[in-house]
């Protein structure tokens, strides 16, 4: 058995977009819930949600961007800080042992819906890259073939615990030896018509408009979540291996 150790985090989200700009926000108290901005919800009984505001051209190249849904650039994104926090020569490690785990409660939900008013028109408009845009997976496998990691690589879809499955997964994976090193954690981006109406009409969302008081799940007064949209990633390594590359270690 080998313990495991927390060597590398990165991050998306609606209150910053690298680990030093959400934490001080996050001790600051700021609030990442405002008026939904990216898309129309003028039709919609829910306008408000925590979306991440960043520009995505100036992380992932605009040819890439367009095959893949942005759920997949948060965690190429966050990926990318993590990995490069954790200081990992990845020139030096085995990476057949070097792995990647990245939940999704529903993947690609943009591409789905993009796609879907495609097909509406003309199926023959329906891009060649939607499924592998869509597909919750997608995320591992991008993360992979960029980094070059060569081993295990998969996607774990259990709706909110989907992130928390996927650490857990790695964890188990390198206290028994059968990776060294694990990029895992989760990413999603669904603030969608779709996803709005369904959660809306399931009552799940809060219809308060007041942002700064809509999200509050222990009130007793609570009447639904905010939707929000995001990525969270952390290196996962054997303890060995990363005192041997005298690596900081987190946790």
């Amino acid at each position: 058995m080998h313990r495991v150790v927390v060597t590398g985090i990165g991050i998306v989200s609606p209150i910053g977009n690298s680990i030093p700009i959400f934490w001080k926000n996050a001790q600051e108290g700021t609030n990442g819930i405002s008026k939904i901005s990216n898309l129309d919800t003028s039709h919609l009984p829910i306008h408000i949600a925590g979306e991440c505001q960043i520009d995505l051209e100036q992380h992932i190249d605009k040819k890439s961007l367009n095959k893949m849904d942005r759920f997949t650039a948060f965690s190429l994104i966050a990926a990318n800080e993590a990995l490069a926090d954790s200081k990992i020569d990845l020139k030096k490690i085995n990476s057949n042992k070097a792995g990647v785990i990245i939940g999704s409660g529903i993947g690609g939900m943009i591409t789905f819906e993009e796609q879907h008013k495609r097909l509406l028109k003309n199926p023959k408009r329906v891009s060649p890259f939607f499924i592998p845009s869509m597909i919750p997976d997608i995320a591992a496998g991008q993360i992979a073939l960029k980094y070059g990691l060569k081993g295990i690589n998969y996607s774990v879809v259990s709706a909110c615990a989907s992130s928390s499955h996927c650490i857990g997964d790695a964890f188990r994976n390198i206290k028994h030896g059968y990776s060294d090193i694990i990029v895992a954690g989760g990413s999603e981006s669904s603030i969608t018509s779709m996803s709005i109406a369904g959660f809306g009409n399931m009552k799940a969302l809060t219809k308060n408009p007041d942002y700064n008081n809509a999200s509050k799940p222990f009130d007793l007064n609570r009447d639904g979540f905010v939707m929000g949209e995001g990525a969270g990633i952390l290196i996962l390594e054997q303890l060995e291996h990363a005192l041997d590359r005298n690596a900081k270690i987190y946790a």
